[in-house]
């Protein structure tokens, strides 16, 4: 009752970036302590260590269990640091003298449990990844570790679980018609809660709750629920509203190892790779089976048996790879359909090839920009404006910067939230510019900045903020915009709400409107390009992208009506004093 507990952030200790001079700020927050009466002395005020003489009395100690006072005036001048490292501190809970809490650094995986005792004036780490929860009157804790759960005396050193509560005998009797009930109201009344818009779209919030809810008794089966909560929540009639379903039951999914490569069976009977993926080899995302070091595999060559199966035994050599995802497999190869000559290697599967199809795909399309260039345009893809966008963005960005053209391709963009932070590099303008010693040529500043005309290629796979993307390229004027009209999802949300079973619903709860006011934008009708233009289905499993190829029209032309030309290096001052 004698302080109030909080984290704040307030530190500041930049972080440089290594792509550009430019910044970050990461592990800001401490725990503090606010004195809530203006008598009670700070446990880190200075200690009178004058010894007492035997005939002082001790002081009357002060009762811990009277009414709490709270000086509300100069409150925020009674604001103490706890002496721990800035990081980020959560479940911080104070009890007999003792801060317990749990902290992330940035530089660090995972989290730490720790303690800092009031009267030691020191901090001890008591073990990592561990939840605590106190009890009520401040003597136990339980504890999970290790995927154990315990129930210990609170800890003043390493955490250690002696005995684990055995959950292996848990049960519990769930009367399934009440939950699913309950969790079809909680849907309802979310929804009806915290939609971005109070007037619900102008739909009868209640009688679509008598509409629907007439079907609950019926249901069967967990999916049946989540069907039908996703039927109601579509009478709204917006993009970012979700149902996930929760605990039901599922069949053992079983994952077949791949290869990276395109195979197909021969008249001979045996299994030929048509293609091998490229991949990049010192990536783990990306590296492709038959292309590691030692396989030596080639295009045209024959497996001809899989784990010392013939190959030519099943129609589908998929069958021998079944439930050997991410293992060692020994392949039997020749470049002749016949086991006379064949070789062994040992190949570790993979159990998706679709990175390795995206990189080849985002390759040819480099390849076939700087071509059709004479490689004065780059290129860039960004398929979702999440950690994987920006990494692609960084990736392909800033080595193209000396390009006098960009094409900046969000086709297919799953959305997100970092475009502006793309959107940010793409409108800087020259400053100034910038020499070092033996260089021709100047470099334009601010850093990080590309000089030259851009053009956006979208489709109706551009999602989200992969919607919101070309339309700020759009209000921004950076170019023009091409391709077809975008998905039109922009009502946004701030996270899942968890249901009693670990099923989840997403309710729409933010919306952008356009800059004076107006109107809301781009949800329900999407972003349409400023040069419209379909790909033929057929066509572009040829390899011809028309979208592509018109960007680098548009892009050229822009070139030629306005070459790019930086300044030179002027004449160097003559500072000699002589005229």
């Amino acid at each position: 009752g004698k302080y109030l507990l909080f984290t704040s952030a307030r530190d500041f200790n930049p972080v440089y970036s290594q792509t550009e001079w430019n910044h970050a700020y990461t592990d800001m927050s401490r725990i503090y302590m606010v004195t809530l009466a203006k008598e009670t002395p700070s446990p880190f005020a200075p200690e009178n260590d004058v010894v007492k003489t035997g005939d002082e009395k001790d002081e009357k100690k002060e009762d811990d269990n009277k009414d709490i006072k709270v000086d509300i005036d100069g409150i925020q001048e009674r604001v103490i640091d706890l002496p721990v490292s800035p990081a980020n501190y959560s479940n911080v809970t104070a009890v007999n003298g003792k801060v317990y809490y749990n902290v992330r650094s940035s530089s660090e995986r995972g989290s730490k449990m720790k303690v800092y005792d009031l009267e030691k004036k020191e901090e001890t780490e008591l073990g990592s990844n561990i939840m605590f929860t106190i009890s009520p009157n401040g003597k136990k804790m339980l504890v999970r570790s290790g995927g154990k759960w315990g129930v210990i005396t609170l800890p003043s050193s390493k955490v250690n679980i002696d005995k684990a509560i055995d959950l292996s005998d848990m049960k519990v009797k769930v009367d399934l018609e009440a939950e699913w009930q309950q969790m079809f109201d909680e849907v309802w009344r979310h929804m009806r809660d915290f939609f971005y818009d109070p007037g619900m779209h102008g739909v009868d919030w209640n009688a679509i709750y008598n509409k629907y809810n007439e079907l609950v008794p019926h249901l069967a089966h967990r999916s049946d629920l989540a069907y039908l909560m996703g039927e109601m929540i579509a009478e709204l009639n917006v993009g970012h509203a979700y149902v996930n379903n929760g605990e039901r039951p599922q069949p053992e999914r079983i994952q077949t190892g791949l290869l990276g490569a395109r195979i197909n069976r021969d008249k001979s009977g045996y299994f030929r790779i048509d293609e091998i993926l490229p991949g990049a080899s010192w990536s783990n995302s990306l590296r492709s089976p038959l292309r590691q070091v030692g396989v030596n595999a080639s295009e045209g060559d024959y497996i001809i048996s899989v784990d010392a199966v013939p190959s030519k035994s099943t129609d589908d050599i998929y069958t021998l790879l079944n439930g050997k995802a991410g293992q060692e497999v020994m392949l039997e190869l020749n470049s002749k359909p016949s086991e006379e000559g064949s070789r062994e290697v040992l190949v570790k599967t993979i159990t998706d090839e679709s990175s390795l199809y995206y990189y080849r795909w985002v390759q040819d399309n480099i390849r076939k920009v700087s071509d059709k260039t004479d490689g004065k345009v780059g290129y860039i893809h960004i398929p979702d404006m999440g950690v994987g966008g920006l990494n692609e963005f960084a990736k392909h960005y800033y080595p193209q910067l000396t390009k006098e053209g960009l094409v900046i391709d969000v086709r297919g963009n799953g959305g997100g939230n970092v475009s502006p932070m793309i959107i940010e590099r793409l409108l800087r303008r020259i400053t100034y510019m910038t020499m070092h010693t033996g260089q021709q040529e100047g470099d334009p500043n601010p850093a990080g900045m590309h000089v030259g005309p851009k053009v956006t290629l979208l489709d109706k796979y551009s999602a989200s903020d992969g919607d919101l993307f070309p339309y700020r390229f759009q209000v921004k004027e950076l170019g023009p915009t091409i391709g077809t009209r975008s998905w039109g999802g922009v009502v946004g949300y701030s996270g899942a709400v968890p249901l009693i079973d670990g099923g989840s619903i997403i309710t729409p709860s933010y919306a952008p409107y356009d800059k004076e006011g107006k109107e809301f934008i781009i949800e329900g009708v999407g972003v349409v390009p400023d040069i419209i233009i379909e790909n033929d289905p057929s066509e572009e499993y040829k390899g011809k992208d028309a979208q592509l190829n018109k960007a680098v029209e548009v892009i050229l032309e822009e070139l030629e009506k306005s070459p790019v030309k930086l300044p030179p290096i002027p004449p160097f001052p003559d500072k000699s004093g002589k005229k």
